[in-house]
């Protein structure tokens, strides 16, 4: 389906003689157009090379700040061609021209023209592109219609209690995805994950043309699921990278807010154990969230002492007894260490040296900790518990 979005953008580049770019509702990339243009004086070049452009094609979506700046021209009830003039202070270096597409009154992409000034909006021309637009948009509805009901089945089948209805969602996702069913797969979950607030929108997350490995996505329990197709059965690394992109496309996180994570589950092959991946993602994510790594993606294979913890009914939103004077916020130095202490199997020169701090520091700090709890470190039981708890009230 991606070459068939490709020749309709081509279609439209060719008509007007200017770059052209196919992008969904949510600003994500579908197609972009190459247009040789050009006068002697490389005029047309440095149009072509407008660098929201650019980032948008490498980055294969446009910033949030440049899709609120976009939006602001009503380009979400515009029915014809919007013109928006340039705005260097906004980024926006090169004005655009913006085609609707549309299919039964609801809005499903944009297609943006680079715009010098010289065309006029009630150029025939234009109003080809506007028909090329529509032909987009009923191909754009009925692809977001298969994807709609992908999700479906897809939430359908990743419920823990089903019986016959979930082996019914299966055996249509196992239908609907044809061959990729039976391959190597993998749960995604990313969370928290906001609704798409656009009328008509499903909230399914970007479209597979801009992460052409997912095979189904869903929203469920304010996380997003993504089932993704992996290239050998037990590597990850084609679910590592669409997890990636689906946090960059949930935006840059609040002020004060460590923003979404994401979580993969173990590699499957087929679509049997889908409730139990999709328990092990969401697990991950919140371990990712507990212990954020540097690109906000755990594993579920890796997260350790999370894979026991998760799986808890109740956690309970008061802390363990033993735990709860250490940590309150005046005692996050002293939790900080004993954590690192038993993370470092209560060896006293590798938490020191992670802790940056002497070793009689150290010790000082530990028996301030057994004083506050009450526990015995030198107690196997009494570490456990103490090791646990600290990492509880993590999640």
């Amino acid at each position: 389906m991606r070459e068939d979005y490709q020749a309709l953008i081509d279609e439209v580049s060719q008509l007007l003689g200017t770059p052209a770019t196919l992008e969904g509702r949510d600003f994500s990339l579908i197609a972009f157009g190459a247009h040789e243009s050009g006068d002697e004086e490389g005029q047309g070049a440095d149009l072509a090379l407008d660098a929201v452009r650019t980032r948008t094609i490498l980055q294969r979506r446009s910033a949030p700040a440049v899709r609120a700046f976009f939006e602001n021209y009503g380009i979400t009830r515009a029915t014809g061609p919007v013109r928006i003039p340039p705005d260097p202070a906004a980024g926006v270096v090169h004005g655009r021209i913006c085609l609707p597409v549309r299919d039964r009154g609801v809005v499903y992409g944009y297609i943006w023209l680079l715009d010098d000034g010289a065309l006029d909006l009630a150029d025939p021309r234009l109003t080809a592109a506007m028909t090329v637009a529509e032909r987009t948009g009923v191909q754009l509805a009925a692809h977001f219609r298969a994807e709609e009901r992908t999700g479906e089945l897809l939430s359908a089948a990743l419920a823990e209690r089903g019986g016959d209805a979930r082996d019914e969602a299966v055996a249509g996702l196992a239908a609907a995805l044809g061959d990729a069913a039976a391959g190597p797969l993998a749960v995604v979950a990313v969370l928290p994950w906001e609704q798409d607030e656009h009328p008509g929108a499903s909230g399914q997350g970007p479209l597979p043309a801009a992460l052409p490995r997912i095979a189904a996505q869903c929203v469920r329990d304010g996380a997003l699921a993504a089932l993704v197709r992996l290239r050998t059965p037990h590597g990850l690394d084609a679910a590592r990278a669409a997890a990636g992109r689906l946090l960059r496309s949930a935006g840059p996180p609040l002020p004060g807010d460590g923003g979404p994570t994401a979580g993969l589950s173990t590699p499957r092959t087929g679509l049997a154990g889908l409730p139990t991946a999709w328990r092990e993602a969401r697990a991950a994510a919140r371990a990712a969230a507990a212990e954020p790594p540097k690109d906000a993606i755990a594993e579920w294979d890796t997260i350790g002492p999370y894979r026991l913890l998760t799986g808890l009914a109740e956690l309970g939103p008061v802390p363990d007894p033993a735990v709860r004077d250490l940590l309150r916020p005046v005692n996050r130095e002293l939790a900080r260490t004993a954590e690192v202490f038993l993370d470092c199997a209560g060896q006293a020169g590798r938490s020191a040296a992670a802790l940056g701090i002497h070793r009689q520091t150290l010790y000082y700090r530990l028996t301030r900790v057994e004083r506050l709890t009450g526990l015995d470190l030198d107690e196997g039981e009494d570490r456990l518990l103490l090791h646990m708890a600290l990492k509880a009230a993590r999640l």
